[in-house]
């Protein structure tokens, strides 16, 4: 076995709630393992990398991202052709790396294709880029907020629904996607139109956990935000409207909130003027009301995950890092913001090797300049060194 040794670490392992100073981490080449975290002495190894006293956290998860799309535009280009959607999902997953994010969990791809390039990642043919948990295209009632070209699989019963999720599994999927409610993209439903039933939902989320595997309901309003809770999904994605009701019970039934602000962000940011009326005029009434919804679910205990929905208009692949700030504007400590991370690795189930900087995890790590417990900015660093299984990607 060959290693590697990290010194001179400020490190933030993920866990505590403090830097470690004067760390090291050891590094097994072949595997990409930490196989010793230390301090003050040097161990022996094959090759050492001074980092400087600079700092050093676990690389970002971020648990709802749309590859396929491109966020120039207002319905993020879904009528791609599968060529082109292919290629532009590979310039994505480069700059979702480089931003710092090293695992993602895609929340709906066109063609599938997130399901091929998860298996060519996980192949070694594509490299410097995260590993993608993959989820296939979503599924959605028609003329709901997935009935996009090329996008959903259209169901309209549960027996519709339990044989379309059957052949998303079979085809490689390692998470499902549900759309509960209808969503800003889309011009003919609103926030708070339920869309797919309890029922149609809860047979999805039997198929997927009979297999050990995940579902998130895109949930915006109410009331499809509780027909999801209680089909028995395990994360809700966005959940802008989410109350007290909801809240009691999403800690009952250990259920995940995935609140993606720097998407509803990049709309209020960027987007006036460039996107049509009624879709501006979603996201801005919802704006008004969502922080402090999330927030409020983060008070009482509910897990709130890393997630941006990347790909939605202007909301591009860099931008993960800038979600942590938002969190901490809205109430978050700094700590519980860089812990959506760890909530992230923890809803997909990868938590034991990914998510903190431990022995007998992945070295997936970032080197920043400031300690992001004290800035949490220092996370947005725009030319940080992101590391990928102990070897550096950017």
């Amino acid at each position: 076995m060959t290693k590697t040794v990290f010194t001179n670490v400020n490190l933030f392992d993920g866990v505590t709630d403090h830097i470690r100073p004067n760390t090291y981490l050891v590094v097994d080449d072949e595997t990409g393992k930490i196989v010793e975290v230390g301090t003050n002495t040097e161990p022996e190894a094959d090759k050492t990398v001074d980092l400087q006293n600079k700092y050093v956290m676990p690389g970002l998860i971020n648990c709802h991202t749309h590859i396929i799309m491109d966020p120039l535009t207002a319905d993020g280009g879904t009528e791609t052709g599968e060529v082109a959607a292919v290629i532009r999902a590979l310039s994505n997953l480069h700059d979702l790396l480089k931003s710092g994010v090293t695992y993602i969990r895609e929340c709906g791809s066109t063609f599938d294709i997130d399901i091929e390039l998860s298996k060519l990642i996980k192949e070694g043919k594509i490299t410097r880029v995260p590993e993608i948990m993959p989820s296939g295209r979503p599924y959605s009632m028609t003329g709901g907020h997935g009935d996009q070209p090329n996008f959903g699989h259209l169901v309209d019963s549960p027996d519709e629904m339990r044989k379309a999720v059957r052949q998303g599994l079979k085809k490689g999927a390692k998470a499902i996607k549900v759309m509960a409610t209808g969503g800003v993209m889309t011009e003919n439903d609103f926030m708070d139109d339920p869309q797919l039933s309890e029922e149609e939902i809860h047979v999805a989320v039997e198929e997927a956990h009979h297999k050990g595997l995940i579902v998130a309901a895109h949930a915006e309003g109410n009331p499809g935000i509780l027909n999801a809770i209680k089909a028995g999904v395990d994360s809700i994605e966005h959940g802008f409207y989410v109350n007290d009701e909801e809240i009691k019970l999403m800690l009952e039934k250990g259920t995940y909130l995935t609140p993606t602000i720097v998407g509803a962000w990049a709309f209020i940011e960027y987007a006036p003027g460039k996107i049509p009326e009624w879709e501006m005029a979603k996201i801005a009434a919802a704006w008004k009301d969502l922080r402090g919804n999330i927030t409020h679910a983060k008070n009482a205990g509910v897990p709130i995950t890393l997630g941006t929905d990347a790909g939605t208009p202007f909301n591009d692949f860099k931008m993960t890092p800038e979600e942590l700030p938002l969190l901490v504007e809205q109430g978050f400590t700094n700590l519980e913001a860089l812990q959506t991370s760890l909530n992230s690795a923890k809803l997909m189930k990868i938590d034991d090797e990914y998510g903190t900087l431990e022995e007998g995890k992945f070295a997936d790590f970032l080197v920043l300049d400031e300690n992001p417990l004290e800035k949490i900015s220092a996370v947005v660093q725009k030319d940080k060194a992101v590391y990928k299984k102990g070897s550096r990607a950017y």
